[in-house]
């Protein structure tokens, strides 16, 4: 048996269901001329700390983590990562809301209106 070890290909950091993935698609057909894809970001704010951000971005910045999806590129700000790493993400739309829900395992409390995260 040689000493050759096989490595698993690398895991994206974030999982999209099938509906993040649609919404993605939907985003980028009605996306400006210069957007290359969507891009998920951290900022700082509300009362946990960090919130999940998604814009239009036009260049791709050098440590992003990059996700194909059908509908388009899904990049995920490279600061971001380390918080993000593990987490699904999906579209939920009912009569009242319309948006991306996390489902991160390195939140370790979230505010009461859901705006933002601590980890």
């Amino acid at each position: 048996m040689g000493d050759t070890k096989t490595r698993a290909a690398p895991k994206a950091a974030v999982i999209l269901t099938e509906r993040a993935e649609q919404r993605v698609a939907q985003l980028m057909a009605k996306a400006p001329d210069e957007a290359i894809g969507v891009k998920l970001s951290t900022p700082r704010r509300g009362c946990s700390g960090l919130a999940y951000s998604v814009d239009y971005v036009t260049e791709e910045a050098k440590f992003d983590e990059k996700i194909e999806t059908p509908g388009g590129t899904f990049y995920i700000d490279s600061a971001s990562v380390l918080y993000l790493i593990g987490s699904t993400m999906d579209w939920v739309e009912d009569d009242f809301t319309a948006g991306f829900v996390f489902e991160n395992p390195n939140a370790k409390g979230a505010c009461g209106c859901g705006e933002s995260f601590m980890v």
